[in-house]
């Protein structure tokens, strides 16, 4: 207690050399633009015709706790969420547009995700008053409840963020520092793991890039590459904060969903037209054009136009809702080891504790979040993602499983609902020629660093009825609990229901 009273006084003395400063000498800063050159006109009001918007999101380096499904409460370094709380607390991306990112607290409603927090915009926007005219939105912004609300507030896995394909997208990483580990100094990055970023500047990478100091913020710039699931993490020192748990998932989705009616050729015209992504002469091209093209674009399920993993072109990567599953492996002693002021074994390091989403079953079935309790005394959500399944009946679930894992490869298997294979690593599995190199497997197997697309088809209507209940699950064993206990491990439920909420994907 009384280290955590010394932090506090340290805290509080750093929030009044913060709130004496004038404004264009504070370091804490925001970004997200409404209009752009590429985006001259807010979607609300006149879509552009290239498509995509501006889309924002903020998050915060530092530190937090975890809970273990067999109880343990891990320490980790984390990031954690600055903006889009509410849908963070939901278990959605806290991505926002810019007309949302963009708004002011009144104080109401904004805290550490809950059921009580209603604020989805950027946690410490404020009116700049030294603006001219007076009180504009320039990125100022008030360190008190960024500090508030930033710090122990880590997440595990990290914020997710979505965006669309065109969509410009501005990432502000604001560093507020570890409450548990004040010795050190230590800067974060945001680098996209195998993403396609035009600049190194923004790439995250401490030697081609830049680096956050604690007390600074950093906007960084990326305009939404082809679709696909992606993960991203800080590369200070990645073999331990990324075993410390700063890793999180982003996933670009396709052109072909602005697809209105039609033959979904249409959803490709953008693609062709686009140098990045055009097939023909490109042979890394995301996604080749079928052969033959016949399918339209249809209504899935939940009554909403029909959505695509991938610019297929044929509509085989269609699904009716979709789930990000995020494997993560802690090893505990390392991470009591990083709460203290010892160095950290590297060589030794071996995972444990086995996560979907931050959780392991029982757990990961739980819809709501968890709350874990800080070293303030207060509760945090800090796994707010469950990683339950629901599909409704004669529907298609896209999973985009990605391995966050630094030790091992994870295996995991559907027991009852084949996996259908579409895409690897952020590509569409097809050949030069278009052909379908897609494949049904009963599991998949995944090294730290990559991601796999599987849609988990129940459109078998006599096959699949509401009330069943199968299992995605890891057939390593030793992978299937936490730390040798009972509870724990890569497991987690599929339900077969009557018809799943769009917005909380919970059965109806």
């Amino acid at each position: 207690m009384h280290y955590v009273q010394l932090y506090r006084r340290a805290l509080f003395a750093l929030l009044l050399c913060l709130v004496g400063l004038p404004a264009s000498a504070q370091s804490f800063r925001v970004q997200c633009p409404p209009v752009t050159t590429l985006h001259p006109t807010p979607p609300t009001t006149d879509p552009n015709p290239a498509g995509g918007s501006v889309k924002c999101q903020q998050i915060a380096g530092g530190d937090g706790y975890a809970t273990m499904a067999d109880g343990t409460q891990t320490y980790m370094f984390s990031f954690g969420p600055l903006s889009g709380l509410v849908d963070i607390f939901n278990g959605l991306p806290g991505t926002e547009p810019a007309s949302v990112f963009n708004q002011v607290s009144t104080g109401v409603g904004i805290g550490d995700p809950s059921a009580a927090t209603t604020f989805n915009g950027a946690v410490g926007l404020a009116p700049d008053p030294d603006s001219v005219p007076a009180n504009q939105l320039t990125g100022h912004v008030d360190p008190r409840p960024i500090m508030d609300v930033g710090v122990m507030n880590g997440n595990i896995p990290a914020p997710m963020m979505a965006i669309d394909e065109d969509d410009e997208f501005f990432l502000t990483l604001t560093n507020v520092g570890m409450i548990m580990r004040p010795d050190l100094f230590e800067q974060h990055t945001v680098h996209f793991h195998g993403y396609p970023n035009a600049s190194s500047f923004y790439d995250g990478v401490p030697d081609a890039s830049v680096a956050i100091n604690i007390g600074g913020s950093f906007t960084y710039y990326y305009l939404a590459p082809d679709a696909g699931t992606y993960f991203w993490h800080c590369h200070i020192t990645p073999p331990e904060h990324l075993q410390m748990g700063m890793v999180g998932q982003i996933y670009v989705r396709p052109r072909q969903n602005r697809v209105a009616s039609g033959t979904l050729y249409a959803g490709l015209v953008g693609q062709q037209a686009d140098l990045r992504t055009a097939c023909g002469s490109d042979i890394l091209c995301s996604s080749p054009l079928p052969p033959a093209n016949a399918a339209t674009h249809a209504a899935n399920k939940s009554g909403t136009p029909t959505l695509y993993a991938y610019n297929d072109g044929d509509g085989s990567t269609a699904y009716d809702v979709e789930y990000p599953v995020q494997i993560h492996g802690f090893d505990p002693n390392f991470h009591f080891i990083g709460m203290t002021f010892n160095p950290e074994p590297f060589v030794d390091m071996k995972d444990k504790h086995f996560l979907l989403n931050g959780r392991s079953y029982p757990d990961t079935v739980t819809q709501g979040p968890m709350q874990t309790v800080a070293a303030d005394g207060t509760p945090h959500s800090s796994q707010p993602l469950p990683a339950l399944i629901n599909i409704p009946v004669g529907g298609k679930a896209l999973l985009r499983i990605s391995d966050l894992d630094v030790t091992e490869f994870q295996t995991l298997a559907s027991l009852g609902i084949p996996m259908h294979v579409i895409g690897i690593n952020a590509r569409l599995l097809r050949d030069l020629s278009g052909n379908d190199m897609t494949y049904n497997t009963n599991s998949i197997t995944l090294g730290g660093g990559e991601s796999i697309d599987v849609i988990l088809d129940a459109s078998d209507t006599s096959k699949y009825t509401a009330g069943q209940v199968y299992y995605l699950y890891t057939p390593n064993l030793d992978h299937l609990s936490n730390d040798a206990e009972n509870f724990g491990g890569l497991m987690t439920e599929v339900h077969i229901c009557n018809s799943v909420n769009p917005s909380t994907k919970s059965c109806v």
